[in-house]
């Protein structure tokens, strides 16, 4: 039961309202009580009770950073297998197989194709035999997603949470 509570989560807003990311609850407690964070209450938030021997502390299930949030520098990564495979979360994006993974050029190099975020996808052998040195178009195939360079981890956890909390956040006419 204790472990149950102590595994929960609370999301982190920046300073401008910025859902940053997902931390444990202990994290959170030491935020709120340490003063360099506050609650924030949605529409629907519930809180957390954590009992202590002395005392129950309520968290709420999101907060927002009082103090500057020093952002990490990051950059794109390089093109390499382990990113795209990563990136393409180590499946063919032509059939969605993840056995006998390759590297394939959608435009390839012989036809004037670059080593690119958006050029490199995962595609099987079969499927990367089967397009030889074509487009996919000129061989039957069609991609499952577009590729595209990663984006930074924060815009991506912000676009993840409104997209799971869009419906609890929409405004009342």
């Amino acid at each position: 039961m204790t472990t149950d509570i102590l595994k929960q989560s609370v999301v982190v807003f920046s300073k401008n309202y910025l859902p940053i990311n997902q931390i444990n609850i202990k994290r959170a407690i030491i935020l709120l009580v340490s003063g360099k964070a506050e609650p924030l209450e949605f529409f629907d938030t519930r809180q957390i009770a954590v009992h202590s021997p002395n005392m129950v502390l309520f968290v709420p299930e999101h907060i927002r950073l009082k103090i500057n949030h020093i952002e990490k520098s990051w950059k794109v990564p390089s093109v390499t297998r382990r990113e795209i495979l990563r990136r393409d979360k180590y499946s063919c994006q032509y059939c969605g197989s993840t056995k006998q993974l390759t590297l394939d050029h959608v435009i390839p190099l012989s036809k004037g194709g670059k080593h690119t975020w958006d050029n490199v996808v995962v595609a099987c052998e079969p499927c990367n035999n089967s397009k030889g040195a074509r487009t996919p178009q000129q061989a039957g195939l069609s991609l499952c997603n577009k590729p595209k360079a990663p984006s930074h981890p924060i815009i991506n956890f912000a676009d993840h949470f409104w997209k799971e909390h869009k419906a609890q956040f929409k405004t009342k006419n």
